[in-house]
């Protein structure tokens, strides 16, 4: 029997995507044994997945270094034949230059790489790649098992269990939008006003806002802010939900309106309708929605400084975020 173990230790977003790497595992390996490494605070998303046998949690936060090498003893003790590390960060790769696995491979960007068997060309939002189309992120994943299953695709999943869809079955009577509205960075995050601006201009249908506990507030405040007619209709679920409630509920929606932020993943991990808005980032880094109903809107003029980095910013570097505010709303509803 394989044994393989697949490690990303980075956000949300990126252990959703990284999932891919376990569907096409399975498919070519339906009988092996495989673990995933994650950091501490992201467990729930892979919480009852049939394809993982253990879920190997590091807390980065509170003793990181005595953590990795507790760690790192129980992946040793697995014997693996093959470890792959998805995360570019050197304290990932070391998990599996380490790991005593047979087949030790990760990206070339990754620090240890000289220590892994195999290393892989890893190409992010570089102009040749956008002007060709590029490869998405998870098709940069998928390069790293490609030796040992085929080049097709496979789509990344999330699996909520029977109690997750009934706990949010009550908020699916009728039709329904789902707003994630928040995201760490500024810059990546469609205004406040323009977010309000939506609500007003979306059908009379629940509209349920979601999040994480710290952006309860705001979500709070955007309804606060709406029109009064519109105020009833919506419902703040932000801190609420866990993560796999959240993909429940977003898998049934007439559309999920998110940013280029962790929700937009969950909606490509569940299949469901979504709506992607870009502010500072753009599609070209290859980290847009995958589901089969899925729509980008951006801002429709040319930019100098867009986008101004990979991951976002606190706030506007030229002070004008033009290329959130200037995103019409009927982009949106049309």
């Amino acid at each position: 029997m394989k044994k393989f173990l697949v490690i990303q230790t980075a956000f949300i977003g990126d252990v959703i995507l990284a999932t891919s790497v376990v569907e096409k595992l399975h498919q070519f390996y339906p009988d092996a044994e495989i673990d995933f490494v994650l950091r501490k605070g992201n467990e729930a998303l892979l919480a009852h997945h049939p394809f993982i046998k253990t879920v190997f949690v590091w807390d980065k936060k509170k003793n990181k270094t005595k953590n990795l090498f507790s760690l790192l003893k129980s992946i040793k003790a697995n014997k693996y034949d093959y470890a792959v590390s998805i995360h570019r960060f050197a304290s990932s790769g070391l998990l599996v230059a380490l790991s005593g696995a047979t087949e030790r491979v990760g990206f070339d960007k990754n620090p240890v790489s000289f220590l892994f068997t195999k290393k892989i060309k890893h190409v992010i939002g570089d102009l040749p790649a956008r002007q060709a189309g590029g490869r998405h992120e998870v098709e940069r994943n998928q390069l790293l098992i490609e030796s040992i299953t085929d080049a097709s695709f496979a789509k990344p999943k999330l699996y909520p269990t029977k109690e997750n869809f009934e706990r949010v079955s009550t908020y699916k009577s009728s039709g329904y939008y789902c707003l994630a509205p928040t995201s760490v960075w500024f810059t990546k995050q469609f205004p406040k006003e323009k977010w309000i601006e939506l609500i007003n201009a979306l059908p009379y249908k629940m509209i349920y806002l979601l999040g994480a506990p710290s952006d309860y507030d705001f979500c709070d405040e955007l309804i606060s802010k709406v029109n009064s007619e519109k105020k009833e209709h919506c419902v703040n679920l932000a801190g609420k939900l866990n993560f796999l409630e959240s993909a429940a509920l977003m898998q049934d929606a007439e559309m999920n309106y998110v940013n280029d932020s962790a929700p937009m993943h969950i909606a490509s991990a569940m299949n469901a309708p979504v709506t992607a808005i870009y502010c500072s980032t753009v599609p070209a880094f290859g980290f847009g929605p995958l589901s089969d109903n899925s729509r980008i809107v951006e801002i429709k003029e040319q930019l100098e400084c867009r986008p101004c980095g990979l991951h976002g910013h606190k706030e506007c570097p030229k002070g004008h975020f033009k290329c959130g505010f200037n995103i019409e709303i009927k982009q949106l509803t049309n």
